[in-house]
């Protein structure tokens, strides 16, 4: 093993037919392991850490899944990405994988382990965003954003009040415990932030589910952090309904950026595969915009609901029959 490269693998998700896996190779050892200290000083080294890296373009890369192996190569920015046809029907659950980078001679330069989630023929899938709809980050004002970013870890970030309280009934929404529902978080935030946000979101108790995030940020673009992308989430929003046709979708997202916007397209397109869409309204100034897109969902025949706090989205999700 090379211990120059790294391969960092993410949580992946499909079924049987349609199974799909991203990650990155670095040509140094990605830093991941986060110190949760109050320190502003350690906290910003550790961050600016994450944004210090090295891909490693065009490098082979073979994943290994049961007995299957499936050859790619990455990306001119380190990223890959595997889509296949699993050879054998995939139970339900998490499955894991490994995947390695190699060099011409197929020697393996490095390998990361990563996991597949194979949801249960559940009702219900769930897709959210994470700023603002979950977690506190004022992302419409890059200060704030970078504030809370530098100043806190994952112990230390906030999420909204009730907010996984809610999540955690919707995971068991017309299913159990052992069947939980499906939650895709699809974010703006960059692949540098992932393991920073899996720790937020298990250290407040918010229901597994696989991350969808944007395309890596070098050090120098840090100021940009969480600001671009919008089409590219609308396109990973499309490929989890895609992926999966049989379920019906229920989306979460906030008025500070554009996920009204985002979510009453895909409504418009595949009316009959969303449930309800959630808005928080962390703009008044944009509620009557926000109300005027989410009429044209209701339109649909989709349930819309834009709310202040997670109190009334529970109640909302009370009166529609989508959690008792």
């Amino acid at each position: 093993m090379n211990k120059s490269v790294s391969v960092k693998v993410y949580h992946g998700y499909g079924h049987t037919h349609n199974l799909v896996v991203y990650g990155h190779v670095f040509k140094r050892k990605a830093k991941t392991k986060q110190v949760y200290s109050n320190n502003l000083f350690i906290n910003i080294v550790h961050l600016l850490k994450l944004f210090i890296l090295k891909p490693y373009a065009f490098v082979e890369v073979r994943l290994q899944f049961f007995d299957q192996i499936v050859y790619n190569k990455t990306e001119g920015d380190g990223f890959f990405k595997f889509e296949w046809k699993a050879e054998q029907d995939v139970p339900a659950g998490w499955h894991f994988v490994k995947v390695e980078a190699v060099d011409k001679d197929r020697t393996v330069l490095s390998a990361g382990e990563g996991k597949v989630y194979v949801p249960h023929i559940t009702q219900y899938a769930f897709i959210s965003d994470v700023d603002d709809t979950v977690m506190i980050s004022h992302s419409a004002t890059i200060g704030r954003r970078l504030r809370e970013l530098f100043i806190k870890n994952p112990h230390t970030r906030k999420t909204f009040p009730d907010a996984a309280n809610h999540y955690q009934q919707l995971a068991l929404s017309h299913t159990d415990a052992n069947q939980p529902n499906p939650f895709f978080y699809v974010s703006s935030s960059e692949w540098n932030l992932y393991d920073y946000l899996v720790e937020t979101f298990r250290f407040n108790k918010l229901p597994n589910g696989a991350f969808l995030l944007n395309t890596l940020k070098r050090w120098k673009d840090l100021v940009r952090t969480g600001k671009t992308g919008h089409e590219g989430k609308l396109l990973r929003v499309m490929r989890i309904l895609d992926a999966f046709p049989n379920q019906k979708f229920v989306f979460f997202g906030d008025n500070s950026q554009q996920d009204p916007t985002i979510y009453s397209k895909i409504v418009e397109k595949y009316p009959k595969n969303i449930e309800a869409v959630y808005i928080r309204n962390i703009r008044p100034e944009k509620e009557l915009e926000t109300r005027q897109l989410l009429k044209k969902v209701e339109d649909k025949g989709v349930s819309a609901c834009l709310f202040n706090n997670s109190e009334e989205a529970i109640e909302h999700s009370k009166s529609i029959g989508l959690i008792q």
